[in-house]
């Protein structure tokens, strides 16, 4: 029998390559998001985009702002779809309070870094960040360059 190769199943649907640049990740934490129908099925299509996402903290919970979450055209018409509505994150107590704690130090922030699948649900993960400074970025910058430069000496003399 021919083996069929699966192909590794890639749970990633969105992630957010400029929170890393602009930003120190302190900790990691995985929320889940209260979410509609209509934005389940947008985010199944790949419609999301978090680059200008952020997490603010009222009343003792967590909510996700400025992630856009694109309407598919197909969308019910008894709906008004919202695409950068507040969206509770469901966090534990325990987590909340350590992101409590954490925002409030000076220069803390909370920003969303990642979104994928677990058993199909829709996860989020969040870093508690500290800003970069310009010179901060330009040594990540030269430290990304020598890492790649590193990795192609050593594919090259081996």
């Amino acid at each position: 029998m021919a083996g069929k190769k699966k192909k590794p199943k890639n749970n990633s649907i969105a992630s957010n390559k400029k929170a890393t640049h602009d930003y120190f990740i302190e900790q990691r934490f995985e929320a889940g998001i209260v979410l509609e129908g209509w934005e389940v099925k947008s985010i199944r299509d790949g419609r999301v985009q978090l680059k200008e996402g952020y997490i603010t903290l009222k009343n003792g919970e967590a909510w996700l702002s400025g992630v856009h979450i694109s309407p598919l055209l197909s969308a019910s018409t008894h709906i008004d779809p919202q695409q950068t509505r507040l969206r509770k994150l469901l966090l534990n107590r325990r987590e909340l309070i350590n992101l409590v704690v954490l925002v409030e130090r000076k220069g803390y922030t909370i920003v969303p870094l990642s979104m994928y699948w677990v058993k199909s649900r829709v996860k989020l993960e969040i870093g508690a960040a500290k800003g970069k400074k310009l010179h901060d970025k330009r040594a990540s910058s030269k430290d990304k360059d020598w890492q790649r430069e590193k990795q192609r000496i050593m594919k090259h003399s081996g």
